[in-house]
């Protein structure tokens, strides 16, 4: 059964994530790394494409806890479930780890006594491969090619293998507690020393409470902004600091659909918007790390950047239909890998600039030689800033000449002046970059702005609205009360929007994108116009629009990319960074007031 993608909920622990539906099913799991094949891929399959349930013997199939929250402000989950026998909490986690991951699944008995029920499947490679399973001092190991895994149970508990998997049933009374762990390590090396679940448990709650507490954020949602802090910490990568876009891949824009993308690296958009968030929140050394893999992911030559990097800074993101997967609700192909990766975008040159710019003026220490990349990337802008790309969507269309684009390399341009007049001992042309920030300015406003409806258009030369244009006042384009802002803000929100939300663009007739179907209203947008309407004197309806978009949060405060808001279902991967971003961001404007100029 295909539960809604806000019925899952997040943990991991800091290089991976899994994800563990109301019913207590971990439906997707990689390991050991985000981007790596998934063991668990029932969430684009079915049941056979492995995963890993734990419930009461008698809940059905599909049949959901009776509620359950993250433990404070951490990602361990605690599902409980109320019987006619009695009543379970099921705690899981992964703890952070040196060495190689562990999924930690510990179940009490809270009252009565009450029979409980594990089925693990193990499906290596995306569910795709069926592993040799075997008894070893006790425990289960399971091997296929590169993949090991380990299973065991503290108390044991009796285990039988049954159609391709691995059974348990056992019985909990109040006060007592099974504590499953399963390990992976590669198959050619040694099992690793077994982790106390106990002990893990409660270093897991130290480390996340100690985290959560560095927050320097004090005003109004601070609930949310702190699970939205949280959530992004969670899709860190911590040996490089790198920030995965989401957890998953293929999860549907639309139900049925076939824009199904894998977000599991690395985009160099999401840089400036979430290092605001982090050093505005006391993250400061996660900002850092982050700012540390954007330097190294971007040096080379400025004409090989890219939009997006794996989470070591990989290059090479080849895409690829998993054909075995039916996708999720049916909606395939299922894609691993994303050739987005080999297109021309040339607004992340707009937004490494504002990054570094802005770790440079929140206080950051100076890496010596940022500026001096920063210097080759203007020098390709400058002769570039002319063409045509694909643009922020992505667009698999022709390339245009996106408004988006061309803002963002006066965005570029102007950090460039701003750091010289700043520190005018620095090498490079303060007079030269004010000219060409001059030229991009007067050119946007001649080609994108549409006179006669009053607002910036999609592409120069196009009738078509994008949600992007909100943030020509976020960077400092145009100043928020210039009535060609208030002109695209208001044509924004009547022509995308969609029950009070905005979506990135009209999809309707020959869509710019070149993709059949349609998609969700766009989270990140929505709170961008919420940003707008507050910068442009309306804040009830920002802060309102604001609240409306915290009610589309899960359970457990996590957003996916986007929304249905007829059919109240979350849409897209998840949990999604760019979301959990856009929250916090637009916490912060409506807590603490504008942003810093």
């Amino acid at each position: 059964m295909t539960q809604p993608i806000e019925d899952y909920a997040l943990i991991g622990d800091l290089m991976t994530s899994a994800l563990v539906g109301r019913d207590g099913s971990i439906d997707w799991l990689c390991l050991p790394r985000f981007d790596s094949a998934a063991c668990f891929a029932s969430l684009l399959g079915d049941e056979e494409n492995g995963h890993w349930r734990i419930a009461p013997a008698g809940a059905a199939d599909g049949e959901g806890c009776t509620r359950r929250a993250y433990v404070e402000d951490s990602l361990i989950l605690e599902s409980v479930w109320e019987t006619e026998d009695g009543t379970i909490k099921v705690t899981d986690f992964m703890p952070q780890r040196d060495v190689m991951p562990d999924v930690m699944r510990i179940v009490e008995g809270v009252s009565g006594e009450v029979a409980v029920r594990s089925t693990l499947r193990l499906r290596f490679d995306y569910g795709d491969i069926v592993p040799w399973v075997r008894r070893r001092d006790g425990d289960r190991v399971a091997i296929a090619g590169p993949d090991s895994a380990w299973f065991r149970s503290r108390p044991p508990v009796p285990t039988w293998g049954e159609d391709n998997s691995t059974r348990s049933e056992f019985t909990v009374a109040a006060g007592e507690k099974v504590a499953f762990v399963l390990t992976w390590h590669p198959s050619h090396e040694p099992r690793p020393e077994p982790l106390d679940p106990e002990e893990a448990l409660e270093q897991s709650l130290a480390d996340w409470r100690e985290w959560a507490s560095r927050c320097a954020y004090v005003g109004p949602y601070r609930e949310a902004v702190v699970r939205s802090l949280i959530t992004l910490k969670a899709l860190t990568y911590a040996p490089t600091g790198g920030i995965v876009a989401a957890a998953t891949t293929s999860l549907p824009e639309e139900l049925g659909g076939v824009r199904n993308w894998d977000y599991r690296y690395c985009w160099l958009r999401d840089a400036t918007l979430t290092l605001g968030s982090l050093l505005a929140t006391g993250y400061h050394d996660e900002a850092r790390d982050w700012r540390a893999w954007l330097l190294r992911a971007v040096a080379g030559d400025p004409a090989d950047l890219q939009i997006m990097y794996g989470i070591a800074g990989e290059r090479r993101l080849p895409e690829t239909d998993l054909p075995w997967l039916r996708g999720y609700a049916g909606s395939s192909p299922v894609r691993v890998g994303n050739a987005a990766v080999d297109q021309l975008q040339l607004d992340v040159y707009g937004e490494v600039m504002d990054a570094l710019y802005l770790a440079r003026a929140s206080g950051l220490p100076t890496e010596r030689h940022a500026w001096k990349i920063q210097l080759a990337l203007l020098d390709f802008l400058e002769r570039n800033w002319r063409r045509p790309d694909e643009g922020l969507w992505e667009v698999r269309g022709p390339r245009r000449h996106f408004t988006h684009s061309k803002v963002m390399a006066w965005v570029a341009a102007d950090r460039a002046v701003r750091t010289l007049e700043h520190d005018p001992s620095m090498p490079g042309d303060v007079e030269r970059w004010r000219a060409i920030r001059d030229e991009v300015h007067a050119d946007v406003c001649a080609n994108a702005y549409d006179p006669e409806r009053n607002t910036f258009t999609q592409y120069y030369g196009s009738r078509e609205l994008d949600a992007a244009t909100l943030l020509i006042p976020r960077v400092g384009f145009l100043p928020p009360d210039d009535p060609r802002v208030i002109g695209t803000v208001d044509a924004v929100r009547e022509e995308l929007g969609a029950s009070g939300f905005v979506r990135r663009y009209s999809t309707e007739g020959p869509s710019v994108d070149g993709l059949p179907g349609d998609e969700g209203v766009f989270l990140a947008c929505s709170f961008w116009l919420a940003d707008a309407l507050h910068l442009t004197d309306r804040s009830k309806e920002a802060r309102e629009l604001f609240e409306r978009l915290l009610d589309v949060c899960n359970d457990v405060g996590l957003l996916a990319e986007e929304y249905d808001p007829i059919a109240g279902r979350q849409l897209g991967n998840f949990p999604q960074a760019f979301s959990h971003v856009g929250l916090v961001s637009t916490a912060l404007l409506l807590g603490w007031g504008p942003p810093r100029d």
